[in-house]
């Protein structure tokens, strides 16, 4: 890496794709894209098979292949003008290569935003099977909404005023806690089918805006929510010292599912993702300010993750066989903001406020990646027919 080397998101500047961010913004969209709801659904899922198992692909897989994955594909791209994984394998392999690459791509970003979207809709449902209200659900919905607004003022901010990152850091945390207030208080309900054509609508929209307008200043924000919760979760969990109530290792056969893959294929985003490489070579690497940032954005933010898919896996084993679903969590996102709920209960925290705030992370996760696979599908479908 050479500090003194101009980066595309200066030589190739367009005010759309290419626009340079301080460090902690590009750190922002890079952990928020990549972590979506995968570090925390994954290692639930694959606990049927044991913590022991779970925890060694998180570690292993984290630090030796995903890291090293993410920081690699980013190198590469920001080595080569910005352009994405495609552009790189048609210099190296041929067009037809390339081709191949971007179709797959493109296609595999719409079964990420179809899947990301349901996810999505499911948290900010606003109704029960019943006809009932659920004013969590209503209350993170609001706050979301409320985000974006922020965001486009927050993008206005950081493009023009030019003020201190201190300055800008404050304003961020000041917008965070008045869009989870006023969420709270005026919480929004609306069916998971209305939800769905209201989030298509948005992403269609942010894949499309330069970055600077909704992108940046998004994860920007999302980031300090995010990293709240993982800070929060982190002290629950030393404060309770919760029992493990899931055994070290159930077999390489539960249920029918076989270890070999199914687990490797569950934590596949707290681990080592092909998606984190589309991430950091399409739309991280073109707003990379210094070539020095690479690392501490690319390796740290994937350790973060493995960070947090930890913490997933301590969630699911803190619950007794059975227990979850007696208080009504059936969803992973519901497992894991209970257990998170739980523990801060022990400092005094109430849990329906933690519960609901972490519901919030959860969907402020699923939603950033929306934002970045939407936007990554756009380029490859672009790059597909230069």
């Amino acid at each position: 890496m050479d500090p003194k080397e101009p980066t595309p998101a200066y030589t190739q500047e367009d005010g759309v794709d290419y626009v340079p961010a301080d460090t902690n913004v590009v750190f922002g969209h890079q952990f928020a894209s990549i972590a979506g709801a995968g570090p925390i659904n994954g290692p639930i899922q694959a606990a049927i098979f044991g913590w022991v198992p779970v925890l060694l692909w998180i570690l292993f897989g984290g630090v030796f292949f995903g890291a090293v994955q993410d920081f690699a594909s980013m190198y590469a791209s920001v080595k080569s003008k910005g352009k994405g994984i495609g552009t790189i394998i048609e210099m190296y392999i041929g067009k037809t290569g390339k081709k191949l690459f971007l179709l797959f791509c493109w296609l595999f970003c719409i079964l990420v935003v179809a899947a990301f979207a349901d996810i999505v809709a499911g948290t900010f449902n606003g109704y029960s099977d019943t006809g009932a209200t659920i004013q969590a659900n209503g209350a993170v919905a609001m706050t979301s909404m409320i985000f974006i607004v922020e965001a486009v003022c927050l993008g206005m901010i950081l493009r023009y005023a030019h003020l201190n990152k201190w300055i800008n850091t404050a304003l961020a945390v000041l917008m965070l806690i008045a869009a989870v207030w006023l969420g709270m208080h005026y919480p929004i309900y609306l069916t998971q089918t209305t939800w769905h054509y209201i989030i298509f609508i948005y992403i269609f929209i942010a894949c499309v805006v330069p970055v600077w307008a909704l992108l940046q200043p998004r994860d920007y924000l999302n980031s300090y929510l995010l990293i709240f919760m993982i800070v929060g979760a982190v002290i629950g969990v030393f404060v309770s010292n919760p029992s493990i109530n899931l055994a070290a290792f159930s077999g390489f056969d539960v249920d029918g599912q076989m270890l070999f893959p199914i687990l490797f294929v569950t934590i596949a985003c707290g681990a080592v993702s092909g998606f984190h490489s589309l991430v950091s070579s399409g739309t991280a690497s073109k707003q990379i300010k210094n070539e020095k940032d690479m690392l501490p954005v690319s390796y740290g933010a994937m350790i973060m993750e493995s960070m947090l898919a930890v913490i997933a896996l301590i969630c699911v084993a803190s619950f007794a066989s059975g227990e979850a679903a007696s208080m009504g969590l059936v969803t992973q996102p519901q497992i894991f903001a209970g257990a998170i709920a739980n523990f801060l209960v022990s400092i005094g925290l109430p849990w329906d406020l933690t519960f609901t705030l972490i519901n919030l992370a959860v969907s402020a996760f699923a939603l950033t990646s929306l934002d970045s696979v939407a936007r990554i599908g756009r380029l490859s479908l672009q790059e597909l027919f230069l």
